[in-house]
């Protein structure tokens, strides 16, 4: 399979990258010029393609002939660029090519998810400070998921909880909704993280889902995989 990872330079997206070129997969990774070196350990497997992320011009470029497209969705700034990133992405790349964006728990699909008052006013805080500053724009990231969400095409938008590093626990468990009880423990290997996207690829049973994830060894996780299975022996 050839894969566009979008972000390729950052934490999460390098670990994509890594676990695309374990699985055999093509590689093309876009990111900005200025982090292009953070790319020199995979510059002999990896095609890159430099420029913003919300750039049609170069999402055009770097998707040409991929079957499936790997999307960081990061909301710098207060201009659009998540949504921009998004729209380009369901726009520009090949037509039935498989679609996985990464956002985080605050994204609610359906309005069934069940947050804290905690999670709600951390989230709330934060999102005014840095629109403030104008370093982040949350609600911007927000569009650009309601934007995936009206797309026919096969899209998977992959919910992650409070990441942490460490050395890869598994593919992670998820849910459909932010509440239940599996993913109570609110933390995933960043690691895992990035795995899970790149399964996402080839498992046609996450596309138009929105999985939230969280790591398969957290105590919640543990708990319910303990009482499925006491379920299943009754």
């Amino acid at each position: 399979m050839k894969v566009c990872i979008v972000g390729a330079s950052g934490k999460l997206g390098q670990y994509m990258v890594r676990h695309a070129l374990d699985r055999g997969h093509e590689v093309v990774g876009v990111c900005r010029e200025k982090s292009v070196n953070k790319l020199d350990e995979f510059r002999d497997r990896v095609a890159i393609v430099s420029g913003a992320t919300d750039d049609r011009a170069v999402i055009q470029k770097a998707t040409a002939g991929c079957d499936g497209v790997l999307t960081v969705l990061v909301p710098w700034g207060v201009h659009g660029y998540s949504s921009g990133t998004a729209q380009a992405v369901l726009d520009l790349a090949e037509p039935g090519a498989r679609l996985v964006f990464s956002c985080g728990w605050h994204i609610t699909r359906d309005g069934q998810d069940r947050y804290s008052k905690s999670f709600l006013w951390t989230v709330g805080a934060a999102s005014r400070i840095a629109r403030l500053l104008r370093l982040v724009d949350i609600d911007d990231q927000v569009e650009a998921c309601r934007r995936i969400f009206a797309s026919q095409t096969r899209w998977t938008v992959v919910r992650g909880s409070d990441l942490e590093e460490g050395e890869s626990e598994g593919l992670p468990s998820w849910s459909r909704h932010v509440g239940d009880p599996v993913l109570a423990s609110n933390k995933t290997r960043r690691i895992d993280f990035a795995l899970f996207m790149v399964a996402a690829l080839e498992n046609d049973d996450l596309v138009q889902e929105a999985p939230a994830i969280v790591s398969r060894r957290s105590p919640s996780a543990l708990a319910h995989s303990a009482a499925a299975t006491s379920s299943d022996h009754r």
